[in-house]
């Protein structure tokens, strides 16, 4: 009988173990195949890619539809040639976004904008997000600033206008011909030059004319639109109610037709000043009757220019004036004129004016206790100018019909009415 090996006692857990361990299996000649390796590895690489794609998009989506931290809406100028993190860092400052510079370029890339970015001036809205912000200098729409050129402002005087707004720059190299800018209310953005604003005014005043001429009365007694243009001045600049434009164009228009003289304040200032506009003081009686090309009291018919550039609505009236037979008009002492077609009429409309304006200054002024009455056939103090009345006649000298002492408030750069005539 064989003996049988002892048995050694052994503990719980060892008994448990196997007394040996089997090999592991062996891989298969297809597994440790190289191609598969790598296939394998590739695999990996893309689903943590597409994994952390994911999360970029995620992330990228919230940074970009995110509500800014603008409180209000705010305009922004984007300066020349300032790179992506130049905006970058001027969109933060001027609080439209708080991201980092690097956020926004990123951004910017994602959104395929890196060489779209325009500068200038931009007005974000409240809350705008990255993507809007992006998306508004994108499009290029800047800030457009109003700028109202008055009627009957001279060419000198609108350049000065236009000298003095910061939002344009450069300099006007030549001053423009009068009568050939449009005054308008135009739209320019920040940063434009001033000789592209003339060159915009004087494109809309040859558009205009062109169809207002080819619009014109056929009896006006204008031979080219320059004439025409002058005319307009001189109505331009001698009312300021829009409903008397074309009757006050009707009275230089029937003047011209009859071959009286026009007589018209504003021409005598233009002789006198030119492109200046105003005078600074009263017309002198003696600056009534002297010799100037411009002044319409001394020359027969039209003045050989403009005196101011008047708008739209003057040269229409100058083209198709009223169809009336009034030859004088003078000032009826509450803004406008009192219109008639005869002489004596007019007479009687110039007293008027002065008791009225007589009765204000009754009203107005207390006379000191030591006034003296002038002396009998002593000439007056003040007098005013005449406008669209009858040349004097040789035999008798007229006085001229007068305008009122405190006239309505004259339209920003026009002369009318023009200031009283000092007798000296």
């Amino acid at each position: 009988m064989s003996e049988r090996p002892p048995i050694s006692p052994r503990s719980p857990r060892a008994a448990l173990e196997p007394e040996q361990v089997p090999p592991p299996p062996k891989r298969s000649d297809r597994a440790r195949n190289p191609l598969v390796v790598v296939g394998n590895a590739i695999i990996t690489l893309v689903l943590i890619s597409m994994l952390g794609a994911g999360a970029v998009y995620y992330y990228g989506r919230q940074v970009l539809e995110a509500p800014g931290p603008l409180n209000e809406d705010k305009i922004v100028n984007i300066p020349q040639r300032a790179g992506k993190r130049d905006i970058a860092e001027t969109l933060n400052r001027e609080g439209v976004t708080d991201v980092n510079p690097w956020v926004f370029i990123a951004s910017v890339a994602a959104l395929k904008a890196s060489s779209d970015l325009k500068p200038g001036e931009y007005s974000f809205q409240r809350n705008a997000s990255l993507r809007d912000v992006i998306a508004t200098i994108v499009e290029g729409k800047v800030v457009q600033h109003a700028v109202t050129i008055p009627e009957g402002l001279t060419s000198e005087q609108i350049v000065a206008r236009l000298s003095d707004n910061d939002i344009f720059t450069g300099s006007v190299r030549e001053l423009p011909r009068e009568g050939t800018l449009l005054p308008e209310t135009y739209k320019f953005p920040r940063g434009t030059t001033r000789e592209q604003v003339i060159q915009r005014m004087q494109q809309a005043h040859k558009r205009v004319l062109a169809e207002i001429w080819e619009r014109r009365s056929q009896d006006l007694p204008v031979k080219t639109p320059e004439q025409l243009v002058t005319l307009a001045s001189i109505v331009e600049k001698e009312t300021g109610k829009p409903d008397e434009r074309s009757r006050v164009a009707a009275v230089f228009v029937n003047r011209l037709k009859q071959k009286i003289k026009l007589q018209s304040d504003p021409t005598i200032i233009y002789g006198l000043v030119g492109g200046k506009g105003t005078l600074g003081r009263p017309i002198k009686r003696s600056e009534i009757t002297q010799p100037s090309p411009y002044n319409t009291y001394v020359i027969d018919g039209l003045p050989p220019g403009p005196i101011s550039n008047p708008g739209r609505a003057s040269l229409e009236a100058a083209a198709n004036p009223a169809r009336t037979r009034d030859l004088y008009f003078v000032a009826d002492g509450t803004g406008g004129h009192a219109f008639t077609e005869t002489y004596d009429a007019h007479q009687k409309n110039v007293a008027r004016l002065r008791a009225m304006e007589k009765q204000i200054q009754n009203d107005t002024v207390e006379p000191a206790d030591d006034a003296q009455a002038p002396a009998p056939g002593a000439p007056a103090a003040v007098d005013t100018a005449p406008t669209a009345t009858t040349p004097p006649k040789p035999t008798q000298q007229k006085k001229p019909p007068a305008r009122p002492a405190n006239p309505a408030p004259a339209r920003q750069g026009s002369v009318w009415p023009s200031p009283p005539v000092v007798q000296r």
